[in-house]
């Protein structure tokens, strides 16, 4: 006789089950239902189950054709040593299907090395995003470090710091930055930056093994501005001075070069190098941010991109 769970517990544990024996193992829900006990119609909604509560991650391995010819095309246009390019999908409104993933999957393979690796963070909603799909894992070894503050202009920590959301997911150690992005004036900036917590978490990013960066717009649904880290006067002034895009705060024009002056002047992040020259990939695929994507791959900002076709065929146009 088929027996039912007797609780939400047991509901989950036989939902995460299934989804092992459907999506790992190979079984057919006929074999997952002879397995648990159940009808091969509660095993098709316990599968379904635990892809809906997020119990088993699903990830595209075989390489599709067109996807590595936008990639290698990209390498060559941009000049970038790394480039990954994921399918898209036409009738959804997500700005990071697909995209945090792929980001999810290469943050693991160096997650997964036994050496000590050191990798730093930006922030924004697709790490977030890409945190969100990271395989639970203890990596007490290696060492995950913010290039950004996470103080939010009220005080409050931002919503959209990674940097501790990795470090709880993977038990690895974590080294937040403890300043707001951008600071209110010039000389409260250089205030902050003589801070020795403030020095250690740099010279931690300088040597990262690698680094994982969103790529922001500087318009009307700019983070900076959504989120209060500059007002709409500062803005407009930076959209005068020819910014398209950020970078963990660091505003910077069409071509990649950063923005003098403005609030480029009170920024709180580690500063970029220009051309990056250790391993740092932008991460991004939502169509507002073709400029600002495309100008920091003509500035060398990033020498590496994590996108899906859409915005990698708008990058060749």
């Amino acid at each position: 006789m088929a027996r039912k769970p007797d609780s939400e517990a047991d509901r989950l544990d036989d939902a995460a089950r299934a989804g092992w024996l459907y999506y790992i193992a190979g079984n057919t829900q006929d074999e997952i239902a002879r397995k648990l006990g159940v009808s091969r119609q509660t095993a098709q909604r316990l599968v379904s189950l635990a892809v809906s509560e997020k119990l088993i991650k699903v990830r595209l391995d075989h390489p599709i054709g067109h996807c590595l010819e936008l990639s290698e095309r990209l390498k060559q246009a941009y000049g970038i040593d790394f480039c990954e390019v994921v399918p898209s999908d036409p009738e959804s409104t997500s700005t990071t299907l697909g995209v945090a993933e792929a980001a999810a999957a290469e943050l693991e393979r160096y997650l997964v090395s036994q050496h000590p690796v050191i990798v730093a963070m930006g922030t924004g909603r697709m790490l977030r995003a890409m945190v969100e799909q990271l395989t639970p894992m203890d990596c007490p070894q290696h060492k995950v470090v913010s290039l950004v503050g996470n103080i939010a202009p009220d005080g409050s920590a931002t919503l959209f710091d990674v940097v501790s959301r990795i470090g709880d997911r993977v038990k690895a150690p974590h080294y937040p930055m403890p300043l707001p992005v951008i600071a209110t004036t010039v000389h409260e900036k250089s205030l902050l930056l003589a801070q020795k917590p403030f020095r250690n978490v740099a010279e931690l990013a300088r040597q990262a093994d690698v680094t994982f960066v969103g790529i922001g717009t500087v318009d009307d649904d700019a983070a900076l501005l959504r989120d209060g880290f500059v007002k709409a006067d500062e803005l407009r002034a930076m959209v005068r001075a020819g910014a398209v895009g950020e970078i963990i705060g660091w505003a910077f024009d069409a071509q990649g070069k950063l923005v003098d002056g403005l609030t480029n002047d009170r920024v709180l992040s580690v500063p970029l190098e220009q051309p990056a020259t250790r391993r740092l990939i932008g991460v991004g695929m939502a169509i507002p941010r073709l400029r600002a994507i495309k100008g920091a791959l003509r500035g060398k900002l990033i020498n590496g991109l994590i996108t899906n076709e859409k915005m990698a065929e708008l990058l060749l146009e």
